[in-house]
């Protein structure tokens, strides 16, 4: 299994060195045949490249197994037109990355606002009202005159059925039950296809509880019911929101794993920013990057089959758990004690000890 890593901007080369540790104690203790390469994406890009992801890291991940892409700081960069891409989204629309696939629970010794939280927020990836998946050509936002600004809004019936059908496979593992989040009764029209869309295909799955949200609704039912919810699925700016919501409930972006995937490849990357104040301190949190890691290991090895790649993927998770228990294994963001290297230390020793 070969993996590129692209580090990224702010504390992404710091944390990228802690996965990278970590998947070299898990290739010790667990072998799946695993092998990391490094590129670069983000300032550093931009500075040997000219522009911030080139068409040559594009080209080694897509001979890749899979990718793992550390934080960037798109704020920061230049125009597009002087190189200055947005190498998130390049990669989602490229690659078809249609499922944003974000898990939040509490883990032992994380302080959490949501003790019982245990759900999956699938996030449709590549329609909705960002601009930079609304149009082939041009921007999804535009200005007719000075004073009036629109925003264009995309839901197909295939990209809403093809998200139904992964939220749908995902419920089935997992408890059973799904919930679509819209905002279907103002937004009559679009939310009304994408429910509509994502029933039919959900209903292919036997068994399943579904039901239908209010995006409002779901927003006061995370904080007070969180316990409720397994697997949620939804459109893109409400998935966004909404799992950051849930993240923070559950014990914060910190350790909120996150996978773009498609049909044929994934990427792991954490739902948090690149943290720039703390580039360099050695403090900045690697549980997220590691977690995102490890789904797509597991998201690798569903797909190939490949049951040593899934229970490696399992192990390398409790060992961030069993890391994260104690505040010697935690960092300080998480009321630990922690650098960002003795982080990474704590997950690879829970590694080496028995499964």
């Amino acid at each position: 299994m070969k993996l590129l890593l692209l580090p990224g901007d702010g504390i992404g080369p710091e944390i990228a060195d802690a996965v990278e540790s970590v998947l070299e104690a898990l290739e010790r203790v667990h072998p799946i045949g695993l092998s990391v390469e490094r590129g670069v994406i983000g300032m550093e890009a931009l500075r040997t490249d000219g522009i911030t992801v080139s068409e040559a890291t594009f080209g080694r991940a897509t001979a890749a197994d899979g990718v793992i892409l550390g934080p960037v700081s798109t704020a920061d960069y230049p125009p597009p037109a002087q190189g200055g891409l947005n190498p998130s989204a390049e990669f989602r629309r490229r690659l078809d990355l249609y499922a944003n696939i974000r898990p939040s629970r509490t883990r032992a010794g994380v302080p959490s606002l949501a003790p019982t939280m245990d759900l999956v927020i699938v996030r449709e990836n590549t329609e909705g009202f960002y601009a930079d998946r609304t149009m082939h050509l041009g921007p999804g936002e535009f200005m007719p005159t000075p004073d009036l600004a629109i925003a264009m809004r995309k839901i197909t019936r295939q990209g809403s059925e093809r998200i139904g059908r992964a939220a749908a496979a995902l419920a089935a593992g997992r408890r059973g039950k799904l919930a679509i989040v819209t905002k279907s009764n103002v937004l009559k029209v679009t939310d009304g296809l994408f429910r509509n869309a994502v029933q039919a295909a959900a209903r292919d799955q036997a068994g399943l509880e579904i039901e239908e949200v209010l995006v409002d609704a779901m927003a006061s039912l995370l904080v007070r019911e969180p316990e409720r919810f397994d697997v949620v699925v939804t459109s893109n700016m409400f998935g966004d929101i909404l799992s950051n919501l849930a993240a923070e409930l559950a014990g914060g972006l910190g350790v909120a794993g996150s996978l773009n995937a498609g049909d044929v490849c994934a990427i792991a990357q954490a739902s948090h920013g690149s943290a720039p104040t703390l580039a360099g301190r050695n403090v900045a949190n690697p549980a997220a990057l590691v977690l995102s890691t490890a789904m797509l290991i597991g998201w690798l090895g569903r797909r190939d089959g490949d049951e040593a790649a899934v229970d490696a993927a399992v192990r390398l998770e409790s060992a961030v758990d069993a890391a994260l228990g104690v505040a010697a294994g935690r960092t300080t963001d998480l009321g630990g004690t922690a650098t960002t290297r003795e982080a990474a230390t704590a997950i690879a020793t829970a590694l080496g000890r028995p499964a």
